[in-house]
């Protein structure tokens, strides 16, 4: 076999195969007036040769790329993670690649501008259509179809993709005070995140429905990370009486929650009951396994594929805002209690 030295072009693999390059052209194009034997010595050539058509190139030719992007803010996160295997379940069955882009930006302001600078970007080069996972623009210059997953913003002028977030807090914390929990610490989300202000709200109303007055100091803010929920299980377990119950705004902060308590000595549950939100892969490992609220993180994302590739054949979505809905999966993070504890 012979071997080129850097890129290797269609007129390489023209030449290689003994054809032209319309030939080739038509090939990668899956065009049917090429012959079956001609066909298949193009294709063993190109795999030799280990030859790629340029998306950007085939875009211009046939104005599609069967490629649509995810743009995410970071891909170390079980939440992230797990959005990822429900778009690519359903773009993958529809023929379509998936291209992942991921900032380093921390500060929401930067993000915003990366947001919509990325979606620019991508307009009419390498991607069909995009779907942005928590995005914190509430408008993008887009003439691409576009879907969001859990927006910042309670509304936005794309479709977007939420897990009812106040009724999976409001039935983790009916199930806490069926235990006879009466003392119930809660650890919010960031503030400016519209799923963290709903889930909040689940809160105070599951106190409210329990007859339960709100005590200022059982409640916390954190920020859906490990490190935050620890510290601010550290502020909650420090108050004399101590919470009997601890819901986090997040499985990462619930596992925060479970660091504190080692660090204090106290066993769970038989110390402390804690709750978290998302039911990510790690939930089920952790010892004692953690009660959460299951947002379907995946049907999410697959939700959200849906809706894209609806809108990249041409159909009208007839929402702006779907809902997926939440359930509470018991482990055994939590047990009941005297309701005088």
């Amino acid at each position: 076999m012979q071997h080129l030295h850097g890129g290797v072009t269609i007129r390489d693999v023209a030449r290689q195969a003994g054809v032209s390059v319309s030939t080739v052209s038509r090939v990668l194009n899956d065009k049917d007036d090429v012959a079956p034997e001609t066909a298949a010595i193009v294709r063993r050539v190109i795999e030799e040769m280990g030859y790629a058509s340029s998306i950007a190139a085939r875009s211009l030719r046939s104005r599609t790329t069967n490629v649509v992007g995810l743009i995410v803010p970071d891909l170390w996160h079980p939440f992230t993670s797990l959005v990822i295997r429900g778009v690519n379940q359903v773009t993958s069955a529809h023929g379509y690649d998936l291209l992942a882009y991921a900032s380093a930006r921390r500060n929401p302001y930067s993000m915003a501008d990366w947001e919509v600078h990325l979606v620019a970007q991508l307009n009419g080069t390498v991607t069909d259509g995009i779907i942005v996972v928590t995005p914190n623009a509430a408008t993008y210059r887009t003439a691409l179809p576009l879907v969001a997953i859990d927006p910042y913003q309670a509304t936005t002028e794309y479709p977007a993709v939420i897990a009812t977030n106040y009724q999976g807090v409001l039935e983790a914390m009916a199930y806490l005070v069926s235990l006879g929990h009466r003392r119930i610490g809660f650890i919010a989300g960031r503030p400016d995140l519209e799923s963290a202000k709903r889930r909040l709200e689940g809160y105070h109303a599951g106190l409210a429905q329990a007859g339960i007055a709100f005590d200022p100091a059982l409640l916390v803010t954190g920020d859906y990370t490990r490190t935050t929920g620890a510290g601010c299980a550290e502020q909650l377990l420090a108050l004399d009486p101590p919470p009997t119950a601890i819901m986090a705004s997040s499985d990462e902060t619930a596992f925060g929650v479970y660091d504190a308590a080692a660090r204090r000595g106290m066993r769970i549950p038989q110390d402390l009951s804690v709750i978290g939100f998302d039911n990510t892969l790690e939930s089920l490992s952790v010892n004692p396994p953690l009660t959460t609220v299951d947002q379907s993180i995946e049907q999410m994302g697959a939700l959200a594929a849906e809706l894209v590739l609806k809108l990249i054949q041409g159909q009208p979505c007839e929402s702006r805002q779907y809902k997926v809905a939440t359930r509470l999966v018991v482990r055994q993070s939590c047990r009941a209690i005297d309701p005088g504890s």
